[in-house]
């Protein structure tokens, strides 16, 4: 729910002289879901809302849209020819100086860039610097409260079950018939999360050897899909409560078909594990100390430990992404790979860690989630992290 007083403080807090919020045909959904707008209510002109950091907000809206923010509090201009909406711009941004938009300089963070660069170069006109609202989308969007991590945490019990029925599922298939497809073993985890309340965007990716090396695999659509005995399985599998505002639990893990697990698949794995304890280390450390840290900070922490073990090309992807409601959240991401993340870990928010290794003949992948409490304690959730690779017809 939009809170008025609550955008003000925040805006105090990083020194800014107000946000504008800016949306055409809704193209800019942080804004609408901040703003409380509905998804259903598209409309189709530009409007503007600006919250100044002491003050009434202003509307900027058109005229044959002139209550799409009625619901928002704050006057009202309405504009109908362009050079009005121009005229009103300049109007409710003349006594700001630095203001907060949906924008990321040089688009460095495309997850937060919403704005046109056009409607940038007007807004520039009026004031003497844009920022990127980056960290304050954060507070509206990422930040969760008391009964989001409590939904995390069971979720989390049953995202852990998941992984058990499917090596169990794996080890019975392979001895009562001695292979058994990837997407049957999909549609395992599927039925579980439909039995336990949950509900996802997307299946769960099963990839038997080769298949793993691809970090977004579609499962089954390989050459070979049979998981037989001497198989390396990654499973990564996401999922939340099936319920309002419930937030994702997203982890992923690696068996080996058989006994005792491979020397060439351990060794790999026990440096993709100590990438990513080196990354909750990391944010540990900086939570104990009160230091500020930031995304990419995380990313080159687990990247660091991969590229001295001389893995770095095999290492294709950011380290991890914020989590929330969706998946991949509105969040700071642990990337100094794809972007150079700056935006900050905020207590109260939860990403994934999960570096890999994908060699052309199999890939380690080991995803973890990890949520900042409100005291800033750090919890690595939803069971123990995997130590090593599962021996699956040994444990089931």
């Amino acid at each position: 729910m939009f809170e008025l007083s609550n955008i003000q403080t925040a805006l105090e807090q990083f020194s800014l002289d107000g946000w504008l919020f800016y949306d055409f045909r809704g193209n800019n959904v942080l804004t609408r879901r901040i703003l409380d707008i509905p998804q259903e209510a598209m409309g189709s002109r530009r409007f503007f809302y600006f919250v100044p950091q002491s003050g009434q907000p202003v509307k900027l809206v058109h005229r044959i849209e002139s209550e799409a923010l009625d619901h928002l509090p704050g006057e009202k201009i309405v504009y109908l020819k362009w050079q009005e909406l121009e005229a009103g711009i300049a109007s409710i941004l003349r006594a700001a100086k630095r203001i907060a938009m949906e924008y990321s300089p040089r688009n460095s963070n495309p997850y937060i860039s919403r704005v046109d660069a056009g409607t940038v170069e007007l807004v520039r006109e009026s004031v003497e610097s844009i920022v990127s609202s980056g960290d304050l989308v954060q507070l509206f969007e990422a930040v969760w409260d008391a009964e989001q991590w409590e939904l995390h945490q069971k979720a989390g019990i049953e995202t852990d079950k998941a992984f058990e029925i499917a090596w169990s599922f794996i080890a019975a298939q392979i001895r009562e018939q001695g292979s058994i497809e990837e997407t049957a073993v999909s549609d395992v985890i599927m039925q579980h999360f439909k039995q336990s309340g949950l509900t996802t965007y997307h299946p769960p990716i099963v990839a038997r050897e080769t298949h793993s090396g691809d970090p977004h695999y579609e499962t089954g659509t390989g050459s070979d899909t049979a998981i037989r005995e001497g198989d390396f399985v990654l499973v990564d599998l996401w999922a939340k409560l099936d319920v309002p505002r419930a937030v994702y639990s997203d982890m992923t893990r690696v068996g080996f078909v058989g006994q005792h697990v491979p020397e060439s698949y351990s060794r790999i794995f026990q440096i993709v594990a100590e990438a990513r304890d080196a990354g909750i280390s990391l944010v540990e450390q900086a939570f104990q100390s009160g230091t500020s840290i930031q995304g990419w900070e995380v990313d080159q922490a687990c990247r660091d430990v991969i590229e001295q073990a001389g893995y770095g090309s095999y290492f294709v992807h950011r380290t991890g992404h914020s989590i929330g409601q969706e998946t991949h959240g509105n969040g700071a991401n642990m990337d100094n790979l794809e972007t150079h993340e700056e935006r900050l870990v905020l207590p109260r928010t939860c990403f994934s860690i999960e570096p890999g290794i994908y060699l052309p003949e199999f890939g380690v992948r080991s995803e973890v989630n990890v949520f900042v409490d409100e005291h800033k304690k750090v919890h690595v959730t939803a069971g123990k992290r995997q130590t090593e690779i599962l021996p699956i017809l040994r444990e089931y």
